[in-house]
């Protein structure tokens, strides 16, 4: 069978359902070249040169004030239209390391020197081409109508949304002193459901996290001669073994705690068998739903690592470091309400639906009230939606007869065989941020 993603990603007046938005279907064709581009070419956190410029030339040509290099590579674009309200859209200028494996004719082959300089395959994995094309597409759109709204249009291309860092360097360069301060931040995200459906969150949609480095140094010494060490790696282990008691014994069951080691490396061993290193750095996500439930299960990881060194007759020294932190990505209740009813107008009841909150995080509440810390304005509100990617061909394929057995059987966000259906994301999502900024901007007077 014949997926989506393996034909020529064209648009054919056969490809095309009822377009939501008049004129719509006149920019698809332009949009999905746009994502093509970006897809072939991926990069990662803090090297978006070229995904950064191809953004910002594409809303400069539409009559946008373009700022580039706003913390780092980012990109922020203002179109000011009368008195009203400023809403800005956001999107991620960012790619991950991993190598493509879709079997798509336009598949990444990109590599590009990872963090110790080696090069390492490069992919939007997470559809962050995706969120460009849509943001640029209902830019565009929104541009060319401006007798349909009053207000001021921002769109940001945010760089390092996945190292968290891209929101915090943007507002610590002044993002919000450099163009008009914001009342509403718009985003949505892919996510492997149905093409042609977004769906909004009761409550939390993503969750908050944190990142810690835990650190242990020893003596290191001859792998003969163990007991003459303070052994780091062991420690280290032992904590690997141990984390899995902080969710399943010190957690209330409704209370979602996710606690993952997700790397450990001896910078200093590895290369031969006979050494003990004195030096092993183990990584460990936390992801939770309450700022409260972070910091307890930070200080339970720090506790557990202390009393694992601690246990040794030679203990290692323990460092423990917060090295990025995440709110919960929360809507703004109002603004959800008006931004879902613009879009069951748009697309119908059926093609807007509920999500459950995910564990999957990132660092745009920064932008919003949430961020206040950094850039001093509580009030902004933000608007969070999801976006389905699945064409009907995938969604056939996949395993299982029931819509969840197929949901978990479907590849997802970073996996190597993410590749959302060109067509039916790119016209979703145009439309979806096109409508929800209308949804919030003020409407002319008759």
């Amino acid at each position: 069978m014949t997926r989506d993603h393996d034909r020529p990603a064209t648009i054919t007046d056969a490809d095309r359902a009822p377009h939501p938005l008049p004129g719509l279907a006149v920019l698809l064709p332009s949009a999905a070249e746009f994502y093509l581009d970006l897809h072939r070419h991926p990069e990662l956190s803090g090297a978006e040169r070229r995904t950064a410029a191809r953004f910002a030339d594409w809303l400069g040509a539409d009559g946008f004030r373009v700022l580039r290099g706003v913390g780092g590579h980012g990109v922020a674009a203002e179109l000011a239209n009368g008195e009203g309200p400023a809403v800005l859209l956001r999107a991620e200028l960012d790619a991950l390391p991993v190598a493509e494996r879709t079997g798509a004719p336009y598949a990444s082959t990109a590599t590009a020197p990872g963090p110790d300089g080696r090069p390492v395959p490069v992919m939007h994995a997470c559809g962050h081409d995706v969120h460009l094309a849509c943001a640029a597409a209902a830019a565009r759109w929104l541009a060319a109508r401006r007798d349909s709204w009053r207000g001021t249009l921002l769109v940001v291309g945010q760089p390092a949304e996945e190292t968290l860092t891209g929101a915090r360097a943007m507002l610590e360069d002044g993002l919000y002193e450099r163009v008009t301060p914001p009342d509403v931040v718009l985003a949505q995200h892919t996510a492997s459901f149905p093409g042609g459906m977004v769906a909004h969150a009761e409550g939390p949609v993503l969750a908050g996290s944190l990142t810690l480095e835990v650190c242990f140094e020893g003596d290191g010494g001859h792998a003969a001669t163990p007991h003459l060490t303070a052994d780091p790696l062991l420690a280290a282990a032992g904590v690997v073994t141990r984390l899995s008691a902080v969710v399943a014994r010190e957690t209330d069951p409704a209370e979602r705690l996710v606690v993952t080691a997700s790397s450990l490396r001896t910078p200093d061993a590895g290369r031969t068998g006979n050494m003990i290193a004195s030096r092993a750095v183990l990584r460990v996500t936390v992801r939770a739903f309450s700022e409260a439930a972070l910091d307890r299960a930070a200080a339970a990881v720090e506790r557990v690592a202390r009393a694992e060194a601690g246990s040794a007759a030679l203990p290692p020294r323990v460092t423990c470091t917060e090295t990025s932190r995440s709110g919960v990505t929360l809507a703004d209740a109002d603004v959800s309400a008006v931004v879902r009813t613009a879009h069951v107008a748009a697309f119908g009841r059926s093609r807007v639906t509920g999500w459950p909150a995910t564990s999957a995080t990132e660092d745009f509440p920064l932008l919003t009230g949430a961020g206040a810390h950094l850039h001093g304005r509580p009030g902004i509100r933000g608007g969070y939606w999801m976006l389905g990617t699945v064409g009907p061909a995938q969604w056939a394929a996949a395993p299982g007869a029931r819509a969840a057995e197929k949901l978990r059987g479907l590849p997802g966000n970073h996996s190597s065989r993410y590749l959302p259906s060109v067509r039916l994301t790119l016209e979703t999502g145009t439309a979806a941020f096109a409508t929800a900024a209308l949804s919030q901007l003020t409407a002319p007077a008759c």
